[in-house]
């Protein structure tokens, strides 16, 4: 049975949802491919208690990386992309066609984003990290404020210049 619940983060509330076997899915408020809740039912469970936790304490800049059992459900393109995620360091960025290359597929690029885009577990499996080859934003779930902020935490993108 997959149990769900509703957390308040810096990016706005965020939807977790997990069973027995792992994290299944985080999802924003606005977010562009969202999943079927039918069969979700609200609750709680250690899973979903850990996942706060390590969330708070990223968004606190205190953890940067995540030790959670993940149980993401895809095609296992989507699932390779998705935990080669994981292996991108804490403030970098990488691009599509990198990210393509290092899964051994060069003319990859649309596929890997295509499969970026559906990532049931952003900041988890940091699809923010991902940017489009010039190293402009490109693409995110939770939209592209979202993303900005998520790199900017992360030290990834230099500190906002301010007028005042």
């Amino acid at each position: 049975m997959i149990l769900c619940r509703r957390i308040d983060s810096p990016v706005g509330p965020l939807l977790l949802a997990a069973d027995d076997h792992g994290l299944r899915h985080i999802e924003f408020r606005d977010n562009r491919h969202p999943a079927n809740h039918a069969s979700w039912h609200g609750g709680d469970n250690d899973i979903l208690r850990a996942t706060e936790q390590q969330l708070g304490e990223y968004f606190a800049g205190r953890r940067q990386a995540f030790d959670l059992p993940l149980a993401p459900q895809g095609t296992d393109f989507q699932r390779r992309v998705w935990f080669a995620l994981a292996h991108i360091p804490y403030g970098s960025t990488l691009s599509y066609s990198q990210l393509a290359t290092r899964l051994g597929n060069p003319n990859g690029t649309r596929a890997v984003g295509a499969a970026n885009g559906r990532n049931p577990l952003p900041i988890v499996l940091p699809c923010h990290r991902v940017i489009g080859a010039d190293g402009s934003m490109v693409g995110f779930g939770g939209g592209l404020q979202t993303k900005d902020f998520l790199l900017r935490l992360e030290g990834a993108l230099p500190e906002q210049d301010t007028l005042f």
